[in-house]
């Protein structure tokens, strides 16, 4: 019988089903005659690089049915199986990279692939301490893997509770007694601008938020002249990139008084309304789909909505005690998020420690 369970060697989420990870079949039918077949144990590279596994990713299959993989993976059989726990966190360290960067091609028939041979594979160096001791770190870091993929569950059950919240509060019932206002009634567009003079912090702006530029790409990039204008947000300002709305690209400033480039909009809210709660509307996504029906040019990805069609818009307002209240509800929820989401970034750079540590 034709074995069609065909893998992949993903450097994010290690031997998946292709279907899995591609969310349909690359593999041809009637092109798989040549794959490799794997059974739980087995390992598997892929020569393909990436920034997750700078010399390919090397993962043990732990499926329970057989699979295959492409011919241009190579496949290996532990001949101690009692050693695969530990060879695959051992793989999944940076403790063999050195070996392959000295003594192997950097560049196999393709730029993105690292140039292994037989005869390079057979000769990585494997560090193997007693097998108790081999059993007691592969099992912290199973732990740790575990953790870890709870907490990621934790967070984004987090989001999926907030986003539940928000819908509640624009739900009918909750709405039909609240006034109906144009957004330009409590915003303004701020036209004010600054040179790249340190009066201001240089900052982007993505579906993430306002956030420093040298925060999101760790580095400042961008070459400025004495001439060059940006744009100045303050906090509790609401800002959106005109061409990007269509990806959720509004919010409110978090991050405080900043210049960012003169392509984004950004609105000072009237202060007899809260933000955040103007936040939570406009982030919504009938909201948005409502604006994107203003969106004008003829390129799909440099499509805008102008700020003057933005504020043409109307959206439902209950008194302002009732917009702190939910507000203040919202912004819990979110303190929590940003919370859980520290704490697993904090467990990851754990396991990268220990990873960096452990097998040398």
């Amino acid at each position: 019988m034709k074995n069609n369970n065909v893998i992949t060697n993903s450097a994010e989420f290690g031997l998946i089903p292709q279907r899995d990870f591609f969310d349909k079949d690359i593999a041809v039918e009637g092109n798989t005659d040549k794959y490799y077949i794997i059974g739980r144990g087995d390992f598997v590279y892929n020569p393909r690089k990436s920034t997750t596994a700078p010399y390919g990713p090397f993962n043990c299959y732990q499926g329970e049915e057989e699979g295959i993989v492409s011919p241009l993976y190579t496949c290996l059989k532990p001949l101690y199986p009692e050693m695969a726990d530990y060879l695959l966190w051992y793989f999944r360290s940076p403790a063999w990279y050195s070996y392959i960067y000295h003594n192997g091609a950097q560049g196999g028939a393709r730029h993105d692939r690292v140039g292994m041979t037989n005869d390079l594979m057979d000769g990585i160096p494997v560090n193997l301490p007693c097998k108790t001791e081999q059993k007691k770190i592969s099992e912290f870091l199973t732990l740790l893997d575990k953790r870890i993929a709870a907490q990621q569950h934790f967070v984004e059950n987090l989001k999926s509770y907030k986003r539940g919240v928000i819908e509640r509060i624009f739900s009918d019932n909750n709405c039909r007694t609240w006034k109906r206002i144009k957004l330009s009634e409590i915003l303004s567009e701020r036209k004010e601008y600054c040179e790249k003079d340190g009066t201001f912090v240089h900052a982007t702006l993505s579906k993430d938020g306002v956030s420093g530029k040298t925060d999101r790409y760790d580095r400042d990039f961008l070459v400025t002249t004495e001439e060059k204008k940006y744009k100045v947000t303050h906090k509790n300002d609401l800002c959106y990139n005109p061409a990007n709305l269509k990806f959720g690209v509004i919010c409110v400033n978090d991050f405080g008084d900043a210049i960012f480039s003169p392509i984004y909009v950004t609105f000072e809210i009237c202060p007899s309304v809260e933000p955040h709660f103007i936040g939570m509307q406009v982030m919504r996504w009938n909201f948005i789909n409502r604006a994107l029906r203003f969106q004008q040019g003829t390129v799909y990805e440099r499509t805008a909505v102008s700020p003057e069609d933005l504020l043409s818009m109307d959206i439902l307002l209950p008194t302002i005690e009732i917009q702190r209240k939910l507000s203040n509800t919202v912004q819990v929820i979110a303190a929590k998020i940003s919370m859980a989401e520290r704490l697993g970034e904090r467990l990851s750079e754990l396991k990268s420690v220990l990873l960096s540590q452990l097998f040398i």
